[in-house]
């Protein structure tokens, strides 16, 4: 996205509470669609900024074992694609947080990368985060999400060069999404310091591109204390493991707790301000 076009909703959403953003992570239909529904809506309530819905997939490359447990149980009870525009229409008619869907590509592909982007938008989705799509193939899906309005997320990890790096901000629309950490999903006792030299390293390509990117942390992000280091010098963080374990123990009562736990560490310092260039970012 260039400056002069105007923000995306997801973007909107980010920089509406001063780079201080909260998105969460659920299964999409986990434990059920009802609940599920129920859920988004808490999280909302509780004041996040976003919501990424996971499309249950039989072979990921990305979840740890909370979230694959949760999604081979919703994988077992029968899911299927169809059942995540309902769930979106259903939370799209109580909340307006921006739904984001996360999916391993395979099954868009399947369904027709034109005919999910035209469903999705109408279901009330705002963009998708593609784990397994580099820019360098998703020419199709760009284009689609062009064509339908919704914002297209790639991933950065600590191991991405810069010329990679330069990939995924020139494609992304929303935000880029930082990995924190090498690994799978997962919930850990801190954050890693990869995470931080990440986030400055993508705000100096940034710039060098001309670009105001957004840089969104996720995995392995669990207490309001995490969220809080995060949000020292990154536009948001992003919780999911420990979301999705709260849901499976405790129903929506138990999320609902921890997600106000979380919105604690949104509160206190200011706007994330990225790194001077002259620090010397590792490459």
């Amino acid at each position: 996205m260039s400056r002069e076009q105007a923000p995306s909703t997801t973007e909107a959403a980010i920089r509406a509470t001063g780079n201080r953003a909260l998105i969460g992570y659920l299964p999409v239909g986990y434990p059920d669609q009802a609940t599920c529904v129920e859920a988004v809506v808490a999280l909302a309530e509780a004041g996040f900024t976003a919501v990424e819905l996971g499309v249950p997939y039989s072979d990921p490359g990305m979840d740890g074992p909370v979230i694959q447990a949760a999604t081979q149980a919703t994988l077992e009870r029968g899911f299927r694609l169809e059942e995540l525009f309902q769930t979106l229409e259903a939370i799209s008619a109580r909340t307006d947080i921006p739904l984001l869907v996360m999916t391993y590509w395979n099954p868009v592909l399947r369904y027709g990368v034109d005919r999910f982007a035209q469903r999705f938008a109408a279901a009330g989705g705002a963009g998708l985060i593609t784990p397994d799509l580099t820019p360098e193939n998703a020419a199709e899906w760009l284009a689609a999400a062009e064509r339908h309005g919704l914002d297209r997320v790639f991933l950065a990890a600590p191991s991405s060069s810069d010329a990679r790096l330069d990939a995924v901000i020139d494609a992304s629309t929303g935000f880029v999404y930082t990995v924190s950490t090498m690994g799978t999903t997962g919930t850990r006792a801190d954050v890693d310091q990869a995470a931080r030299q990440l986030a400055d390293r993508i705000a100096v390509r940034a710039e060098t591109l001309g670009r105001d990117t957004l840089r969104c942390v996720g995995v392995g992000i669990s207490t309001g204390e995490h969220v809080r280091q995060v949000l020292d010098y990154a536009d948001g963080a992003i919780a999911g493991s420990a979301l999705v374990r709260a849901l499976g123990e405790g129903g929506v009562p138990a999320l609902r707790e921890l997600a106000a736990s979380l919105a604690l560490g949104t509160l206190d310092g200011g706007p994330a301000t990225p790194a001077p260039a002259e620090k010397g970012i590792p490459a």
